[in-house]
């Protein structure tokens, strides 16, 4: 597929940065613009229906955290669950959100129905559900576009362990398990065993 060079007719539609793979969305006759993110001026068409290797984005181009940054990034994120239990944390507007998983299914799109919604040209309707049962929580792509990749490896369905990386669209999302911590006289007695 060819770029869309800044100042070319591109129509209507989402455009990813070849750049940095930043989205921009054009209506009608909009000029494509320099990238808001990195001034870069080649653009292609969002849409991932075709495989990678074909001149489309195979998953978000931007750069993840160095390792010891993301460990940081992550404990952030375990210290603000209020209790045990499992949960999804993401970046939005420059603060740690966390979600709890409280119930079976957990919905991630970009529908008003979804429980986690991001509302970006990146992230389909339905994009990725959640699963909790007995033998563990499991992330099921529900035909996304963009697909949902956990640790950089794109997935149709996959068991997610404390500490993956869930990627849907540009969303960079951490699972997170807290358990419960012992109160100082239980670990102070836990010690002395």
């Amino acid at each position: 597929m060819d770029s869309v060079v800044t100042g070319t007719l591109a129509g209507t539609g989402s455009f990813r940065c070849d750049g940095c793979g930043f989205v921009v969305t054009l209506t009608a006759e909009d000029a494509v613009p320099d990238c808001p993110r990195c001034g870069g001026r080649q653009f292609q068409r969002a849409s991932l229906f075709g495989a990678a290797g074909e001149g489309r984005f195979a998953r978000d181009t931007t750069p993840a955290r160095p390792a010891d940054e993301r460990a940081r990034w992550l404990e952030r994120a375990r210290a603000l669950a209020a209790a045990p239990g499992e949960y999804l944390a993401f970046e939005e507007g420059g603060e740690i959100r966390l979600v709890p998983l409280t119930r079976e299914w957990t919905r991630i799109g970009r529908s008003l129905a979804a429980d986690i919604r991001f509302d970006d040209p990146t992230v389909s309707r339905r994009h990725a559900l959640l699963v909790r049962q007995a033998d563990g929580v499991r992330i099921l792509d529900d035909r996304s576009l963009n697909g949902v990749f956990v640790n950089g490896e794109r997935v149709d369905w996959r068991v997610v362990h404390d500490g993956d990386e869930i990627l849907v669209g540009r969303y960079r999302i951490a699972f997170l398990e807290v358990a419960e911590t012992p109160s100082p006289l239980e670990a102070a007695a836990e010690r002395a065993t």
